[in-house]
């Protein structure tokens, strides 16, 4: 039981470093044609192969590609954060919303206790799950690289269904062990949560990926919006991720 459980957590990594979708190809198809930020190298292998066919320089050029997509949308998340302070009804919870955007503003890579001290906010209005809104839901989407174009209650869905899965395997990887895992095993376990891990030394991801460890296996199946937030709010500023 324990060997399928690891089994399980080492292929749900493996495979989940592999990011392409529709919103993603569709992405690349007007990227192709002029339509955003200039056209880079190797679009075809990468529209048209399969991560274990990618040359290593292919791998590394292709994740930033895809990290730069769902960069894109963390100073709208970030920006949402900001408008719900007035909506917060805890004067004690708007100062630690306050706070802490003010440390994301400034470049400062907050604290697991700083992201924590916020679980409230995330389980009710104004930003649990049933809260948010379609265009935050957007943003969201952008930021986990899943497609943003459909209704509202379908995106909702999805970005739980996601979340849900992610704080699953959290939960698996925790029982497991950080240090039970390759470093390649470590590298797509961050790359998935968030982090452009490609460009961060491996000690430095294994750290990083306790911090997020900590924070899902403290947080109820109500709070996983936090979570989902979780993706920009403990990558953005990390030492090594600006790229």
């Amino acid at each position: 039981m324990a060997l399928s459980r690891v089994c399980w957590a080492r292929a749900a990594l493996w495979g989940s470093a592999v990011p392409p979708g529709l919103y993603v190809v569709r992405r690349l198809q007007f990227v192709r044609s002029g339509l955003t930020w200039g056209a880079p190298r190797y679009l075809f292998p990468r529209q048209l192969l399969i991560r274990h066919f990618w040359t290593p320089k292919q791998q590394i050029d292709f994740l930033d590609i895809y990290h730069a997509l769902r960069k894109q949308s963390h100073p709208e998340i970030l920006c949402y954060l900001e408008k719900v302070v007035p909506l917060i009804s805890d004067a004690g919870l708007q100062w630690h919303m306050t706070e802490l955007c003010t440390k994301m503003q400034r470049g400062t890579h907050p604290a697991v206790h700083d992201i924590l001290a916020l679980r409230e906010c995330f389980a009710n209005h104004p930003l649990g799950m049933d809260q948010l809104r379609a265009l935050q839901m957007k943003a969201l989407c952008r930021a986990m690289l899943l497609t943003p174009y459909l209704p509202s209650v379908l995106l909702r869905h999805r970005l739980k269904t996601h979340t849900t899965v992610i704080h699953q395997l959290d939960k698996a990887l925790a029982k497991l062990g950080v240090g039970q895992l390759t470093a390649q095993e470590v590298k797509s376990a961050c790359y998935l949560r968030g982090l452009n891990s490609t460009h961060i030394a491996e000690e430095r991801c294994r750290t990083w990926l306790g911090e997020w460890l900590q924070i899902s296996c403290s947080l109820k199946e109500t709070e996983l919006s936090l979570l989902l937030h979780n993706v920009v709010l403990l990558s953005i500023n990390y030492v090594g991720s600006r790229r």
